[in-house]
């Protein structure tokens, strides 16, 4: 097969339209896929300092190294690369090499900040913890809501204007899925207008590669010399996320456009949501325990915290 565009010998298939990509094709195809999401979204402004959120998996190095090289044309704009350790020996500590590897060769600031340092406790220690209370909470309930305060509030503290996450098109796909099956509509909805919205408290958070799967990401970084994690995350079998991952991917053997088809219907649909809304704003209120903002009384982190009674 030869390439759509300049006849080379193709390396990829989109079935999804039916263009066929060389190596060099492929790799502009998807770096100017990632700046037509953030022309589209208008998601960085020329005077930005940007929080890249870069665990050292392939989807945050990858957003490193494309934002990076789309921001050298925007001398004002400030990158910083913040890794979050959750304190799992092994598994994390291959992240942050990886994190530190590549932050330097691509010239951005890289930060460590660790769940034993914010909280006290490890997330190993938590989720023994919550075992032992016999919490109804996944282990991925703690690590990403954990970690999104941690983001958020030392990205406040270098006066960071953006958080980028390296959520990708699957990613986007299961969430959607997943809050429909736990008839949790409602804090799908809210936490889409938090990112659509400005609000007080929350740095804003973009999403840059929303709009590409998760294999051409993979493909990406391995021809651009990208390591991937050699181990997984000892949890990541365990959640309703690996299940709807399994479903959709076997359902896109057929239906190639499936994941692209919840994104954007989901996206339209919440939009019209919002424009019918107008000028309605989230109100927030400030956590009782951490002053940080939130919906509720008590901020979801917090929430967890005084489960385990750790507050």
């Amino acid at each position: 097969m030869r390439c759509s565009f300049c006849d080379k010998q193709a390396v990829y298939f989109k079935r999804i339209s039916g263009v066929a990509y060389c190596k060099n094709c492929f790799i502009k195809h998807v770096e100017d896929r990632v700046r037509w999401t953030i022309n589209k979204g208008k998601l960085f402004d020329w005077n930005d300092h940007i929080v890249l959120a870069v665990s050292g998996g392939k989807d945050s190095v990858v957003m490193m190294k494309i934002v990076s090289k789309i921001e050298k044309n925007f001398p004002h704009v400030k990158l910083t690369a913040i890794t979050i350790d959750e304190g799992f020996n092994g598994y994390r500590a291959e992240g942050i090499k990886i994190a530190k590897k590549f932050s330097s060769i691509f010239g951005v600031e890289h930060l460590i900040f660790s769940f034993k340092d914010f909280y006290g406790y490890t997330l190993k220690e938590m989720v023994d913890k919550a075992e032992k209370r016999g919490s109804p909470y996944h282990p991925c309930t703690y690590c990403g809501v954990l970690r999104r305060k941690i983001l958020n509030v030392k990205s406040k503290e270098i006066g960071a204007t953006k958080i980028a996450t390296a959520h990708n098109l699957d990613d986007e796909a299961q969430t959607i899925l997943m809050n429909i099956l736990r008839g949790d509509i409602e804090r799908l909805i809210e936490s889409f207008r938090i990112e659509s919205q400005e609000c007080e408290g929350f740095v804003p958070r973009v999403k840059p590669m929303k709009y590409i799967p998760e294999r051409e990401i993979a493909l990406y970084a391995y021809y651009n010399g990208i390591e991937l994690y050699s181990s997984e995350c000892p949890f990541s079998r365990l959640s309703l996320r690996g299940e709807i991952r399994s479903f959709l991917n076997d359902y896109e053997m057929r239906h190639p456009d499936v994941k692209f088809s919840i994104v954007s219907s989901f996206e339209a649909f919440i939009n019209k949501i919002i424009n019918k809304e107008n000028s309605i704003k989230i109100k927030l209120n400030r956590c009782r325990y951490c002053g940080e903002p939130t919906t509720r009384d008590i901020c979801r982190a917090c929430e967890l915290l005084e489960d385990l009674k750790v507050l």
